[in-house]
């Protein structure tokens, strides 16, 4: 996928210029531009700044040209769209994280995600922090989530549920790949 393309279009929709969207999202203009020519790769909470300041959430960023045909109610593995692959050019760890959601959260108020974390893969070390709430129960491997000032570890069959406005990050500090099913409400990751 072209990031640096269709963050570009999304900015030129909006009519905010490289300067205004650098300033809502605590960016510079040249860090703008040099994501848009791809020269630059956004962490995943840089992008999400951006996206915040658009706004436009990352399921809708990332949204695959929408179905015109009847509702679907059933999902295959193949069907899932994913968020985050190593191809669209995440930098560092957070690369390797994996987001799956479960269809299009633009047209539901509710967001489901099947979350995988490599050893040692994280979110990025900015904390993320957005409207909504959040929930989610680890289904293999440790997570480290940091959720305001508290910091705990969630092993298999654990969980966590908080209001998504409190600055949080999530780490996989163990040596094996963690994954987590989680749901946002309202869709907003």
């Amino acid at each position: 996928m072209d990031i640096g393309g269709r963050l570009r279009a999304v900015r030129e929709t909006r009519r905010l210029s490289q300067r205004d969207l650098a300033t809502r999202a605590g960016l510079t203009s040249g860090a703008i531009s040099l994501i848009e020519q791809n020269k630059s790769s956004p962490s995943v909470s840089s992008l999400k700044a951006l996206l915040d300041a658009i706004p436009m959430t990352m399921s809708e960023f990332f949204a695959e040209v929408e179905n015109t045909g009847p509702p679907q109610y059933f999902y295959g593995v193949s069907e899932f769209i994913e968020l985050s692959p190593q191809e669209i050019g995440l930098s560092d760890a957070a690369a390797r994280l994996s987001l799956r959601q479960l269809g299009n959260a633009s047209e539901h108020s509710l967001q489901m995600l099947h979350e995988n974390y490599p050893p040692g893969t994280d979110t990025g070390p900015d904390m993320l922090s957005h409207e909504g709430e959040e929930a989610g129960i680890v289904v293999s491997g440790v997570i480290e989530i940091t959720v305001d000032d508290q910091v705990r570890v969630l092993n298999p069959g654990e969980g966590y549920l908080f209001d998504s406005r409190l600055p949080h990050r999530f780490r996989n500090i163990g040596d094996k790949e963690c994954v987590v099913i989680s749901a946002c409400t309202p869709p907003t990751f």
